[in-house]
């Protein structure tokens, strides 16, 4: 499975006691869907405590941002808030997301979320339902050409159940 590939950051992230959800491509994945991804897509919890614990694992990670070739460092000012930071770790590339859709928080989804054991780690992801909302709300070409295979894991899922 691809997920394998980011597990050593997923693990990380979890030695940290980072709070967040999955919630992009490789979520779909992890449900199911025959979809391949290039990242970690997390949505955080915005307090201090959680953000201090992200910055340490962050700093594990060797986490820069991904499109700055003076190799920056996130800070915590740039996590506190809604926006998007997009990452480089050793791990492979990590995007550290404020918020989904407008203005959605990781308190927000927190309940539509399930829980997937990857080995010896548990991670939250945001429910195959409430990800094609975000994908189709994000409206950009690569989203929509993935919605159809996510659509088709969630029936499914459904029959299944």
């Amino acid at each position: 499975m691809e997920s394998h590939r980011f597990l050593p950051l997923l693990r990380t992230l979890r030695a940290h006691d980072v709070e967040f959800v999955m919630v992009g491509g490789l979520a779909a994945v992890l449900q199911g869907a025959p979809i391949v991804t290039a990242d970690v897509d997390i949505l955080h919890r915005r307090t201090s405590e959680n953000v201090q614990r992200l910055l340490a694992a962050l700093q594990e990670l060797d986490a820069v941002y991904r499109l700055d070739p003076r190799r920056l460092k996130p800070t915590e000012a740039h996590l506190i808030g809604p926006g998007h930071a997009l990452l480089s770790t050793k791990f492979g590339d990590l995007d550290v997301l404020g918020t989904i859709f407008a203005d959605v928080t990781y308190d927000d989804v927190a309940a539509e979320t399930i829980a997937i054991e990857l080995g010896e780690i548990t991670i939250r992801v945001l429910e195959l339902s409430r990800l094609i909302e975000s994908k189709e709300f994000a409206a950009r070409p690569k989203d929509a050409a993935m919605l159809p295979a996510l659509r088709a894991t969630l029936e499914e899922i459904r029959k299944r159940r």
